[in-house]
């Protein structure tokens, strides 16, 4: 049988082509504009989608910026310019992919469609799990559609984040796999083409992927992850806490404030319940404690307003006295609830605007333990590019030249893969725990199978496979 190669085949292609389009010129402009359709539309959608969300993040901002000045406005600014980029982001995508080559294009819609197929495969599996994991819960309220619809809306950046590298591997393996099998790969390299060029859409795809991640960790997918339970709290008992039983000690005001529950949402009220302030003199030693049931922080005059109170006089000789006041007081004090809840969120919810406030509030006080914030600081910009190190490594894996190959590179991804998850759980344990620097415990897997997928492009492209060494050393049966 005559073998029929890639490049011959796109020869005779192109010029029946060449000669349709001469002798009929119509078809060359209407495919001339029809290859444009698609960037123009979602052209147009992302701006719309800029129009409808983006002034929506900027009152959120500049709301959350007024009940908590000390926060980091600059970096609470830039939210809405990420969302808008988020928005943009198809149709970049879609101008890249029709200003690039006839094998590029092909080999982007083959990715696509198996990104579609495991992401939706993906998605279903982990929303059925959850699902019915809380289903008691979510029959419980009273509204369960809408809270189902709450709940899994909120969800869906922090769910996107943890996916999207298995979601790149498993697509990578069944696209690349289907195209070794079909020895189309083979025919590529026929063209002229290297391996690295061949996937070089690939990692393309890749940087969109880690983009995409990054914008979701900068605030929305720890927002998200830390909201999710919150949600049902609310819809079965009315009200839920953010946070319990926070300690929090003001330096220059020589105060110590004890806080038994942060409401959900008292960002916008201001309400703090079963409060407790001690004050210190100069010298350390207590002069007063006040308790109080409620406390209101008032955004307009930056009071803070407490309600079923008691006033203890701590110097007084020989017993501390209840100092004579009414029900409700006031104090001018600096503190904001922001200022105040820090030390009892927990720092894998923290968004990057959340974690520079925190640690620049906390920076040089001996008590606060900053190294967890700091890891988790350097893992929001560390986490996204594991998406692109996972198409390194699954794609020299994924291509082989011969039909008995191909389950081999499969096992291997899935076990280095396995790896990376492990390796970040275990870089993060250490980092957070003080036993290794921050930026190394973050950035530290990323490293490690870096290095690995070059070696992996390495044997690839000089035609020595991995997994052929491999099975070399396991014994013959």
């Amino acid at each position: 049988m005559e073998r029929v190669t890639f490049s011959s085949f796109e020869h005779d292609s192109w010029l029946d082509t060449t000669t349709a389009l001469t002798h009929y010129p119509c078809m060359a402009g209407a495919s001339h504009l029809k290859s444009y359709l698609w960037p123009v539309l979602l052209t147009v959608l992302g701006v719309v989608l800029c129009t409808l969300i983006v002034p929506r993040e900027i009152i959120a901002v500049e709301e959350h910026i007024l009940g908590f000045p000390d926060t980091d406005i600059p970096g609470h600014r830039l939210r809405p310019y990420l969302l808008g980029l988020l928005c943009m982001l198809p149709a970049i995508g879609s101008w890249i992919y029709l200003a690039s080559g006839t094998l590029d294009r092909y080999m982007a819609r083959q990715f696509l469609s198996s990104f579609a197929l495991s992401m939706g495969a993906l998605l279903a599996v982990m929303l059925l799990s959850d699902l019915q994991n809380n289903m008691s819960d979510f029959r419980e309220t009273q509204n369960a559609k809408e809270v189902v619809i709450s709940y899994y809306t909120i969800q869906l950046p922090a769910v996107f984040v943890f996916l999207l590298p298995y979601v790149l591997l498993l697509s990578l393996l069944y696209c690349l796999g289907k195209m070794s099998r079909h020895q189309e790969i083979v025919a590529m390299i026929q063209t002229g083409r290297g391996v690295f060029r061949i996937v070089l859409p690939l990692m393309v795809a890749g940087i969109f992927s880690s983009l995409i991640c990054l914008i979701f960790n900068y605030h929305w997918g720890p927002w998200s992850d830390g909201h999710k339970d919150l949600i049902i709290d609310v819809a079965k008992d009315g009200q839920a806490d953010k946070a319990r039983s926070v300690l929090y000690r003001d330096i220059k005001s020589h105060r110590v404030w004890l806080v038994g529950a942060f409401p959900y949402q008292f960002e916008k009220t201001g309400e703090l319940r079963n409060v407790t302030v001690r004050s210190f003199n100069e010298a350390g030693h207590p002069t007063t404690k006040l308790e109080a049931d409620l406390a209101t922080w008032s955004r307009v005059n930056k009071h803070w307003h407490f309600s079923g109170v008691q006033l203890i006089d701590l110097q007084a000789s020989p017993v501390p006295v209840r100092i004579k006041t009414g029900n409700t007081i006031t104090r001018s004090w600096q503190e904001t609830p922001w200022q105040i809840v820090k030390p009892g969120l927990d720092q894998s919810h923290l968004g990057v605007p959340e974690l520079n406030s925190w640690l620049r509030a906390n920076h040089g006080v001996e008590w606060a333990n900053r190294r967890p914030y700091l890891t988790q600081w350097h893992y929001r910009f560390a986490q996204p590019v594991i998406c692109l190190v996972t198409i390194l490594i699954a794609a020299p894996l994924g291509i082989v030249f011969s039909r008995r190959g191909i389950g081999g590179g499969v096992s291997i991804a899935l076990f280095l893969c396995a790896g990376m998850l492990f390796s970040s759980s275990f870089f993060l344990t250490f980092g957070e725990a003080g036993e290794l620097p921050p930026a190394i415990a973050a950035w530290a897997t990323n490293i490690l199978f870096s290095l690995v997928a070059l070696y992996l492009f390495n044997r690839r492209l000089t035609g020595r496979p991995i997994y052929q060494s491999l099975k070399k050393l396991l014994p013959n049966n």
